[in-house]
Protein backbone atom coordinates (compact mmCIF):
# COMPACT_ATOMS: atom_id res chain seq x y z
CA UNK A 1 0.00 0.00 0.00
CA UNK A 2 1.46 3.44 -0.60
CA UNK A 3 2.06 5.48 2.05
CA UNK A 4 -1.27 7.00 2.97
CA UNK A 5 -1.94 10.09 5.21
CA UNK A 6 -4.59 12.62 5.89
CA UNK A 7 -3.82 14.52 2.42
CA UNK A 8 -5.13 11.22 0.78
CA UNK A 9 -8.78 12.16 2.13
CA UNK A 10 -11.22 12.40 -0.67
CA UNK A 11 -13.92 14.93 -0.29
CA UNK A 12 -16.40 14.70 2.44
CA UNK A 13 -18.58 17.23 2.06
CA UNK A 14 -22.44 16.81 2.18
CA UNK A 15 -21.42 13.75 4.71
CA UNK A 16 -22.28 13.32 8.50
CA UNK A 17 -20.20 11.77 10.70
CA UNK A 18 -20.05 10.91 14.42
CA UNK A 19 -16.65 10.52 16.45
CA UNK A 20 -17.07 9.14 20.24
CA UNK A 21 -14.50 10.73 21.95
CA UNK A 22 -12.76 14.45 22.64
CA UNK A 23 -9.17 13.96 22.97
CA UNK A 24 -6.49 12.16 21.57
CA UNK A 25 -7.36 9.89 18.92
CA UNK A 26 -11.14 10.97 18.36
CA UNK A 27 -10.03 14.81 18.16
CA UNK A 28 -7.66 13.97 15.32
CA UNK A 29 -10.20 12.11 13.59
CA UNK A 30 -12.72 14.79 13.77
CA UNK A 31 -9.98 17.59 12.60
CA UNK A 32 -9.22 15.61 9.82
CA UNK A 33 -12.49 15.19 9.00
CA UNK A 34 -13.84 18.71 9.46
CA UNK A 35 -10.94 19.12 7.07
CA UNK A 36 -12.44 17.18 4.23
CA UNK A 37 -15.35 18.67 4.68
CA UNK A 38 -17.24 16.56 6.32
CA UNK A 39 -19.83 18.01 9.09
CA UNK A 40 -18.55 16.19 12.58
CA UNK A 41 -20.18 15.68 15.75
CA UNK A 42 -17.76 14.83 18.65
CA UNK A 43 -19.74 12.91 21.09
CA UNK A 44 -18.25 12.40 24.63
CA UNK A 45 -18.58 12.52 28.06
CA UNK A 46 -17.22 15.62 29.24
CA UNK A 47 -18.84 18.89 28.03
CA UNK A 48 -15.12 21.06 28.69
CA UNK A 49 -13.72 18.91 26.93
CA UNK A 50 -15.81 18.54 24.05
CA UNK A 51 -16.33 22.33 24.00
CA UNK A 52 -13.05 22.79 23.98
CA UNK A 53 -11.87 20.39 21.10
CA UNK A 54 -14.36 21.89 19.07
CA UNK A 55 -12.57 25.48 19.71
CA UNK A 56 -9.75 24.20 18.98
CA UNK A 57 -11.34 22.66 15.11
CA UNK A 58 -12.64 26.19 14.99
CA UNK A 59 -9.05 27.87 15.21
CA UNK A 60 -7.67 25.71 12.79
CA UNK A 61 -10.24 25.76 10.38
CA UNK A 62 -12.87 28.63 11.19
CA UNK A 63 -15.59 27.35 8.19
CA UNK A 64 -15.97 23.71 10.22
CA UNK A 65 -19.26 22.56 10.63
CA UNK A 66 -18.48 20.51 13.96
CA UNK A 67 -19.91 20.50 17.34
CA UNK A 68 -20.03 18.54 20.36
CA UNK A 69 -22.86 16.15 21.92
CA UNK A 70 -23.37 14.49 25.76
CA UNK A 71 -22.89 11.13 25.29
CA UNK A 72 -21.11 8.68 28.51
CA UNK A 73 -20.63 5.58 27.04
CA UNK A 74 -20.66 4.11 30.86
CA UNK A 75 -24.52 4.67 30.99
CA UNK A 76 -26.78 2.94 28.27
CA UNK A 77 -29.57 5.89 29.25
CA UNK A 78 -26.97 8.23 28.17
CA UNK A 79 -26.33 6.27 24.96
CA UNK A 80 -29.99 5.87 24.32
CA UNK A 81 -30.78 9.51 25.34
CA UNK A 82 -27.89 10.46 22.32
CA UNK A 83 -29.56 8.37 19.64
CA UNK A 84 -32.99 9.70 20.20
CA UNK A 85 -31.55 13.45 19.90
CA UNK A 86 -29.55 12.83 17.06
CA UNK A 87 -32.75 10.93 15.42
CA UNK A 88 -34.25 13.92 16.30
CA UNK A 89 -32.02 16.24 14.23
CA UNK A 90 -31.12 14.06 11.22
CA UNK A 91 -32.97 11.70 8.49
CA UNK A 92 -29.04 10.11 7.92
CA UNK A 93 -25.58 9.18 9.41
CA UNK A 94 -23.05 8.41 7.17
CA UNK A 95 -19.89 7.43 9.23
CA UNK A 96 -19.58 6.36 12.85
CA UNK A 97 -16.50 6.23 14.43
CA UNK A 98 -16.27 3.87 17.34
CA UNK A 99 -13.34 5.81 19.33
CA UNK A 100 -13.59 6.68 22.83
CA UNK A 101 -12.28 3.75 25.95
CA UNK A 102 -10.90 3.36 29.07
CA UNK A 103 -7.92 1.45 29.62
CA UNK A 104 -6.53 -0.81 32.83
CA UNK A 105 -8.26 1.24 35.76
CA UNK A 106 -6.29 -0.35 38.33
CA UNK A 107 -9.37 -2.14 40.70
CA UNK A 108 -12.55 -3.43 39.04
CA UNK A 109 -14.91 -0.56 38.65
CA UNK A 110 -18.75 0.03 37.06
CA UNK A 111 -20.74 1.42 34.34
CA UNK A 112 -23.79 3.32 35.84
CA UNK A 113 -25.68 -0.19 34.73
CA UNK A 114 -23.98 -2.00 36.77
CA UNK A 115 -21.10 -3.17 34.11
CA UNK A 116 -17.40 -3.57 34.15
CA UNK A 117 -16.49 -0.34 32.99
CA UNK A 118 -13.83 -1.57 30.43
CA UNK A 119 -15.62 -3.60 28.48
CA UNK A 120 -18.73 -1.67 29.43
CA UNK A 121 -17.00 1.70 28.13
CA UNK A 122 -14.88 0.12 25.49
CA UNK A 123 -17.56 -2.36 23.97
CA UNK A 124 -20.51 -2.62 25.37
CA UNK A 125 -21.67 0.90 25.43
CA UNK A 126 -20.17 1.34 21.59
CA UNK A 127 -22.54 -1.86 20.64
CA UNK A 128 -25.48 0.04 22.02
CA UNK A 129 -24.79 2.93 20.30
CA UNK A 130 -23.97 1.28 16.92
CA UNK A 131 -27.55 -0.50 17.25
CA UNK A 132 -29.21 2.72 18.10
CA UNK A 133 -27.81 4.73 15.21
CA UNK A 134 -28.01 1.66 12.38
CA UNK A 135 -31.80 3.06 11.56
CA UNK A 136 -29.89 6.65 10.45
CA UNK A 137 -27.23 4.52 9.45
CA UNK A 138 -29.14 2.32 6.71
CA UNK A 139 -30.80 5.89 5.28
CA UNK A 140 -27.40 6.99 4.40
CA UNK A 141 -25.32 6.42 1.21
CA UNK A 142 -22.31 3.83 1.55
CA UNK A 143 -22.82 4.39 5.50
CA UNK A 144 -19.46 3.17 7.47
CA UNK A 145 -18.79 1.62 10.96
CA UNK A 146 -15.37 1.94 11.99
CA UNK A 147 -14.40 -0.16 15.66
CA UNK A 148 -11.26 0.65 17.69
CA UNK A 149 -9.31 -2.35 18.90
CA UNK A 150 -5.85 -2.42 20.07
CA UNK A 151 -2.60 -4.30 19.24
CA UNK A 152 -3.53 -5.59 22.83
CA UNK A 153 -6.18 -7.68 21.20
CA UNK A 154 -3.73 -9.95 20.31
CA UNK A 155 -3.83 -11.63 23.31
CA UNK A 156 -7.17 -11.05 24.10
CA UNK A 157 -9.59 -14.06 25.53
CA UNK A 158 -13.41 -13.76 25.71
CA UNK A 159 -14.32 -15.44 28.54
CA UNK A 160 -18.27 -16.07 28.16
CA UNK A 161 -18.38 -17.39 31.75
CA UNK A 162 -17.01 -14.17 33.18
CA UNK A 163 -17.58 -11.35 30.95
CA UNK A 164 -18.27 -8.78 33.02
CA UNK A 165 -14.96 -10.08 35.14
CA UNK A 166 -16.96 -10.64 38.38
CA UNK A 167 -15.09 -13.49 39.32
CA UNK A 168 -11.87 -12.05 39.01
CA UNK A 169 -10.77 -8.79 37.54
CA UNK A 170 -6.90 -8.36 36.15
CA UNK A 171 -6.44 -4.57 33.98
CA UNK A 172 -4.74 -6.00 31.43
CA UNK A 173 -6.46 -8.90 30.42
CA UNK A 174 -9.91 -7.44 30.65
CA UNK A 175 -8.49 -4.52 28.85
CA UNK A 176 -7.60 -6.72 25.96
CA UNK A 177 -10.99 -8.78 26.06
CA UNK A 178 -12.64 -5.62 25.35
CA UNK A 179 -10.19 -4.88 22.60
CA UNK A 180 -10.82 -7.82 21.33
CA UNK A 181 -14.65 -7.81 21.41
CA UNK A 182 -14.44 -4.26 19.66
CA UNK A 183 -13.24 -6.35 16.99
CA UNK A 184 -15.12 -9.39 16.51
CA UNK A 185 -18.17 -6.95 16.69
CA UNK A 186 -16.90 -5.10 13.47
CA UNK A 187 -16.50 -8.49 11.54
CA UNK A 188 -19.91 -9.75 12.58
CA UNK A 189 -21.79 -6.26 12.17
CA UNK A 190 -19.88 -6.94 8.37
CA UNK A 191 -21.11 -10.46 8.23
CA UNK A 192 -24.54 -9.28 9.33
CA UNK A 193 -25.08 -6.49 7.23
CA UNK A 194 -23.90 -8.57 4.08
CA UNK A 195 -26.73 -10.83 4.90
CA UNK A 196 -29.54 -8.75 5.78
CA UNK A 197 -28.88 -6.43 3.28
CA UNK A 198 -28.44 -3.27 5.28
CA UNK A 199 -25.82 -1.72 3.28
CA UNK A 200 -23.49 -0.60 6.05
CA UNK A 201 -19.58 -1.58 5.90
CA UNK A 202 -18.04 -2.24 9.25
CA UNK A 203 -14.13 -2.05 9.43
CA UNK A 204 -12.17 -2.32 12.56
CA UNK A 205 -9.03 -0.15 13.06
CA UNK A 206 -5.91 -0.18 15.33
CA UNK A 207 -3.17 2.70 16.33
CA UNK A 208 -0.20 0.73 17.03
CA UNK A 209 1.48 2.26 20.23
CA UNK A 210 0.05 5.84 19.70
CA UNK A 211 0.75 9.00 22.29
CA UNK A 212 -2.54 9.43 23.69
CA UNK A 213 -3.38 9.70 27.77
CA UNK A 214 -4.83 6.54 28.19
CA UNK A 215 -2.08 5.43 30.02
CA UNK A 216 -2.48 8.82 32.00
CA UNK A 217 -5.90 8.74 32.23
CA UNK A 218 -6.67 5.04 34.16
CA UNK A 219 -3.43 3.70 35.79
CA UNK A 220 -2.13 7.33 36.37
CA UNK A 221 0.67 8.84 35.76
CA UNK A 222 2.54 7.63 39.00
CA UNK A 223 1.71 3.49 37.79
CA UNK A 224 4.29 2.03 36.14
CA UNK A 225 2.41 2.02 32.61
CA UNK A 226 1.76 5.73 33.29
CA UNK A 227 5.28 5.85 34.14
CA UNK A 228 5.99 4.24 30.89
CA UNK A 229 4.43 6.52 28.54
CA UNK A 230 6.01 9.76 30.63
CA UNK A 231 9.51 8.59 30.55
CA UNK A 232 9.36 6.72 26.92
CA UNK A 233 7.26 8.89 24.98
CA UNK A 234 9.72 8.53 22.19
CA UNK A 235 8.29 4.79 21.65
CA UNK A 236 4.92 5.97 20.77
CA UNK A 237 3.94 7.22 17.87
CA UNK A 238 2.42 10.83 17.41
CA UNK A 239 -1.37 11.00 17.84
CA UNK A 240 -2.22 12.41 14.56
CA UNK A 241 -0.08 9.35 13.07
CA UNK A 242 -2.37 6.62 15.32
CA UNK A 243 -5.17 8.10 14.11
CA UNK A 244 -4.51 7.53 10.35
CA UNK A 245 -5.42 3.65 10.08
CA UNK A 246 -8.75 4.68 10.86
CA UNK A 247 -9.33 7.48 8.71
CA UNK A 248 -8.05 4.98 6.31
CA UNK A 249 -11.21 2.85 6.90
CA UNK A 250 -13.57 6.10 7.17
CA UNK A 251 -12.42 7.54 3.82
CA UNK A 252 -10.78 5.38 1.36
CA UNK A 253 -12.06 3.96 -1.35
CA UNK A 254 -9.74 1.22 -0.98
CA UNK A 255 -11.07 0.18 2.67
CA UNK A 256 -12.99 -2.95 2.03
CA UNK A 257 -16.16 -3.78 4.73
CA UNK A 258 -14.84 -6.85 6.65
CA UNK A 259 -11.23 -5.14 6.71
CA UNK A 260 -8.99 -4.71 9.81
CA UNK A 261 -6.17 -1.67 9.46
CA UNK A 262 -3.39 -0.96 11.56
CA UNK A 263 0.27 0.91 11.07
CA UNK A 264 2.69 -1.04 8.51
CA UNK A 265 5.87 -0.87 10.61
CA UNK A 266 7.38 -3.69 12.76
CA UNK A 267 4.65 -5.71 14.92
CA UNK A 268 1.84 -3.13 13.64
CA UNK A 269 3.05 -0.43 16.26
CA UNK A 270 3.98 2.78 14.15
CA UNK A 271 3.63 3.83 10.85
CA UNK A 272 1.24 4.16 7.46
CA UNK A 273 -2.14 2.30 6.88
CA UNK A 274 -1.88 -1.31 6.07
CA UNK A 275 -4.19 -4.00 6.33
CA UNK A 276 -3.71 -5.64 9.61
CA UNK A 277 -3.17 -9.29 10.67
CA UNK A 278 -6.09 -10.47 12.98
CA UNK A 279 -6.19 -12.33 15.84
CA UNK A 280 -7.21 -16.31 15.20
CA UNK A 281 -9.83 -15.59 18.23
CA UNK A 282 -11.57 -13.26 16.03
CA UNK A 283 -11.84 -15.42 13.10
CA UNK A 284 -14.06 -17.70 15.17
CA UNK A 285 -17.22 -17.30 13.80
CA UNK A 286 -19.20 -19.12 16.38
CA UNK A 287 -17.32 -17.09 18.70
CA UNK A 288 -18.25 -14.11 17.05
CA UNK A 289 -22.09 -15.23 17.13
CA UNK A 290 -22.23 -16.09 20.73
CA UNK A 291 -20.71 -12.65 21.93
CA UNK A 292 -23.39 -10.77 19.58
CA UNK A 293 -25.98 -12.40 21.27
CA UNK A 294 -24.49 -12.20 24.58
CA UNK A 295 -24.39 -8.51 24.01
CA UNK A 296 -27.72 -8.08 23.54
CA UNK A 297 -28.59 -9.79 26.28
CA UNK A 298 -26.17 -7.38 28.07
CA UNK A 299 -27.21 -4.62 27.21
CA UNK A 300 -30.91 -5.11 26.00
CA UNK A 301 -30.74 -3.90 22.69
CA UNK A 302 -31.05 -5.43 19.51
CA UNK A 303 -30.12 -4.85 15.71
Amino acid sequence: MVRWTASNIPSQKGRLAVVTGTGGLGYEDALALAKAGAEVIIAGRSADKGTQAVSQIRTLLPTAQVRFEALDLASLRSVAAFCQRLSAQTDHLDLLINNAGVMMPPRRLETEDGLEVQMGTNYLGHFALTAGLMPLLRKADQARVISLSSVAARSGVIDFNDLNAERAYNPMRVYSQSKLACLMFALELHHRSEAAGWGVASMASHPGVARTDLLHNAPGRNSAMGFTRSALWFLFQPVWQGALPTLFAATSPLARSGGYYGPDGLSEVRGYPTEARIPKAALDAKACARLWDASQALTGVTF
